[in-house]
């Protein structure tokens, strides 16, 4: 059995039932059933429908995922779902160098139609308990409003700023790269782009691998409906010894009033090494006839602020949550990833769905390797201890928010004083977490 037909949840199963609700899985073989699954995503995103081509363009690469929906027979367009939901298991990389399985959800919508039905609530509770069957260790999503998912356990691990830059006052001071930078086709950047990526994310807490389906919409070669793509350009990063080490994906769009303030819009911008990283700032620092550049999603640790004449030239224009992650194995979460300190950390979960409820010490040895055991009694005299619930935990994982900020925020109990330092000194991560797209 594959993860896309594992069983329906019976608990959502029957839940939904009773209100005259089906939850099942959608046969991505069968083209009017994707076709009307996709279609009923699209209305619940408040898009447009998509053309047939694209349909096809979906299908072809996203079939292989959990594909769920729920249906009201009693409707007059009864094939075409009244809620959505897709998943699949990822590698999500972690500090250390290392990475977890994560069980990505996305395409989460519910009709206006029927709203208010507990709906949401079937489908998300439905993902979690077939992840936990699976063996997943966490689940994680990208998310549109924040409102709704800690309910659930989840919380935000990443954060992201969207940047604007103002090149005529930041000037470049940062280190001249060894490489060159060229243009490349979209089709060619397809070829060898997506091993940068690859090799980028692996180094990156947060960031998860991309399927066919993520790389193809992220490049442009995917989903371009209004024909958008032939404004994209995209330019590689060679070292010296002509190895790819970055590529950056950017438009331009100019001002009907002065030509030469163009705004250049970096799409997106994946580097393996800090000589890259240089390289191609700088050559989207100093495009002519551009006096400012926008770049979404960054992270909010970026080095450039350090590599301009003036650090007010780049400005966060907003910072907002991106990532979220709900840990449902506490075992194989925390001894997936590695730490920055030796210690021992127990910590009293609480986790109203109960996957992740009980208590737990954490032993650390001094090559950041956790070990995760059963708690029973007391902490050992040596051990911080804390008590907070999964959102917290999930917060805390990778290393992106600080156990001390949430102790003075009342999200997480000191049990003993000076704990929250301890599992900040384990839980540090020298690479902020950061995840570059959406899925």
């Amino acid at each position: 059995m594959s993860f896309a037909d594992a069983p329906i949840d019976a608990d959502s199963f029957a839940r939904l039932d009773a209100g005259g609700l089906r939850l099942g899985l959608v046969d991505t073989s069968d083209r009017d059933a994707f076709a009307a699954w996709v279609q009923a995503e699209m209305r619940g995103f408040h898009a447009g429908a998509l053309a047939e081509k694209y349909i096809d363009e979906q299908r072809q690469r996203i079939a292989y995922r959990r594909t769920t929906a729920v249906w009201d027979d009693s409707t007059t367009d009864a094939a075409t779902p009244v809620a959505t939901v897709s998943s699949w298991p990822t590698p999500l990389t972690l500090p250390g160098d290392t990475s977890v399985s994560g069980w990505a959800i996305s395409s989460v919508t519910v009709a206006p139609t029927h709203q208010r039905r507990g709906i949401a609530r079937a489908l998300l509770e439905a993902e979690l308990r077939t992840a936990d069957s699976l063996g997943v260790p966490l689940a994680i999503l990208t998310v549109s409003e924040a409102t709704i998912y800690s309910r659930f356990g989840f919380s935000p691990t990443t954060m992201t700023a969207d940047l604007e830059i103002d090149t005529r006052r930041a000037s470049w001071t940062g280190p001249a790269a060894s490489g060159r930078v060229q243009f490349i086709s979209l089709e060619q950047l397809n070829e060898v782009g997506r091993d940068v990526a690859e090799r980028a994310r692996r180094a990156v807490p947060g960031e998860i691998e991309l399927d066919d389906h993520l790389w193809g919409r992220l490049i442009g070669l995917l989903g371009d409906e209004k024909g958008e793509s032939k404004n994209l350009r995209a330019v590689i990063y060679h070292d010296a010894d002509g190895q790819p080490q970055g590529f950056a994906l950017y438009r331009l769009k100019g001002d009907p009033a002065d030509f030469s303030s163009h705004t250049a819009t970096v799409e997106h911008l994946r580097t393996v090494t800090d000589d890259a990283y240089a390289g191609l700032w700088r050559y989207l620092l100093e495009l002519p006839l551009v006096a400012t550049v926008s770049a979404p999603l960054r992270t909010v640790d970026e080095p450039l602020v350090w590599q301009v004449s003036d650090p007010r030239a780049v400005r966060a224009v907003r910072r907002r949550d991106h990532l979220w992650a709900r840990i449902l194995d506490v075992t194989a979460a925390l001894e997936a990833r590695r730490y920055a300190a030796p210690g021992r950390i127990a910590l009293d979960i609480s986790d109203p769905l109960g996957f992740a409820h009980g208590r737990v010490l954490v032993s650390i040895d001094d090559s950041g390797t956790a070990t995760v055991s059963p708690l029973d009694g007391s902490a050992p005299a040596d051990a911080a201890s804390l008590a907070l619930s999964v959102n917290e935990l999930g917060a805390l994982y990778l290393g992106g928010v600080s156990a001390r900020t949430l102790v003075r925020a009342g999200r997480i109990t000191e049990l003993r004083a000076g704990s929250a330092d301890a599992v900040d000194a384990a839980f540090h991560s020298p690479v902020t977490p950061w995840l570059s797209s959406w899925f």
